[in-house]
């Protein structure tokens, strides 16, 4: 890992938060993996390939009306992999429901390119996945 793997899972943030998916998907390897925790989204479980992947998160953004955002609040490599902490919020398309989340996510990057994201309702239970779970790491 590398400050310049950081700066790719930051650049796809960006990425999506400017609605510009097709840069969003180029950080990710054809053969990317996505593993949603059950706790962190509606829709958990694994996806495999870089289709499945846009799928889920195709899917995931049509249920908001358009300003759904994600803000960084933490990003740094963890040895091994990328965490990043990031907060949502938007407002449900059909309800207008406002909608806020936390995340906590790992990124797993091979040539610039991500191989493996994980999602988990918390940054608690990524550092915990990360085996990066101690007591400083911790705190929220």
């Amino acid at each position: 890992m590398s400050e310049s793997d950081v700066d790719v899972v930051l650049d796809q943030f960006e990425a999506v938060n400017k609605r510009d998916f097709d840069r969003a998907m180029s950080h990710y390897a054809d053969d990317v993996e996505l593993l949603v925790d059950d706790e962190a989204f509606l829709d958990s479980g694994t996806f495999r390939g870089k289709e499945a992947v846009g799928r889920f998160f195709g899917n995931w953004f049509s249920t908001f009306e358009p300003g759904y955002r994600f803000e960084i609040e933490e990003a740094r490599d963890l040895g091994g992999v990328v965490l990043l902490v990031a907060s949502h919020h938007g407002r449900g398309r059909n309800s207008g429901a406002e909608v806020h989340g936390r995340t906590g996510y790992l990124y797993k990057l091979r040539d610039e390119r991500i191989v493996r994201a994980e999602l988990y309702p918390d940054r608690a239970a990524a550092l915990d996945a990360a085996g990066a779970n101690d007591a400083e790491s911790r705190t929220d």
